[in-house]
């Protein structure tokens, strides 16, 4: 691996390392995160998966780390970050050698975010694509407002995960907190766990073939189907009573 401190590149200087297959490291200590998310920021769709690969060093909890990519880039975070890691990810595959603040993955759109540890609340919130797995916890508001992002998490979740979920999958090998699923659309969520408590409109649903087949293809992409049994989870979704107003219900709006 090459060590580099990016500063203030010249055009030749990014194209020459988009032309190189070689993973370069980026230490936080010497180098801005506003320069390296400008470096990572610089790739085109148009990029070979093959073409550039980042370790970020010393990330130190700094936020906002690996933002804003447009490109199927590898890029390997060796620590913990701070909020909003790989936030409006696109195409890239970003792996996280430890915790993850607040908002990891908020609003991405396609590619895979990878925690090794656990993620404080919020996460994937907002997103419309991709995979984001946590091989720990996650903390409160997992999911929330999600737009078809696929959510795996080996342990469990806080309280109102998957809120307003409009489509896309979350998955807990673990627990739920309170208010699981609350004012949910057409997200799916598939628990191992025991459940605190079902939030407004979210109700236990029928596990039926389609269902495990769709939870067989999550645990495979997170590495779990030779060890967990799709039949171990329950299904919940939108009982579908609050997609229109009816004064019945006003007090759970």
């Amino acid at each position: 691996m090459n060590q580099i401190d990016i500063g203030k590149w010249s055009q030749r200087d990014l194209n020459q390392l988009r032309s190189s297959s070689d993973t370069r490291e980026i230490d936080l200590l010497t180098t801005s995160v506003r320069d390296l998310n400008a470096t990572l920021q610089a790739f085109s769709s148009n990029t070979r998966s093959d073409e550039a690969s980042f370790r970020v060093l010393t990330p130190n909890g700094e936020h906002a780390i690996a933002v804003g990519i447009d490109a199927p880039l590898n890029v390997e975070i060796a620590g913990h970050v701070g909020y909003y890691c790989g936030g409006m990810n696109k195409c890239a595959s970003i792996i996280i050698d430890g915790n993850a603040g607040q908002g990891v993955g908020e609003n991405m759109m396609s590619g895979v975010i990878h925690v090794k540890g656990d993620a404080s609340q919020c996460a994937g919130a907002t997103a419309h694509g991709g995979l984001l797995l946590i091989e720990g916890n996650a903390s409160a508001r997992c999911g929330i407002s999600m737009k078809g992002i696929d959510i795996v998490v080996k342990g469990s979740i806080g309280h109102l995960s998957g809120f307003m979920g409009q489509t896309g999958r979350l998955v807990a090998f673990g627990d739920a907190g309170e208010a699981l699923g609350d004012s949910i659309y057409e997200a799916r969520i598939y628990v191992r766990g025991k459940v605190e408590s079902l939030g407004a409109d979210c109700i236990e649903k029928e596990l039926r073939d389609e269902h495990r087949a769709e939870l067989f293809a999550l645990l495979k992409q997170a590495d779990e189907a030779h060890k967990a049994d799709v039949s171990e989870f329950r299904r919940y979704g939108s009982a579908r009573k609050l997609y229109n107003f009816h004064i019945d219900n006003a007090g759970a709006y």
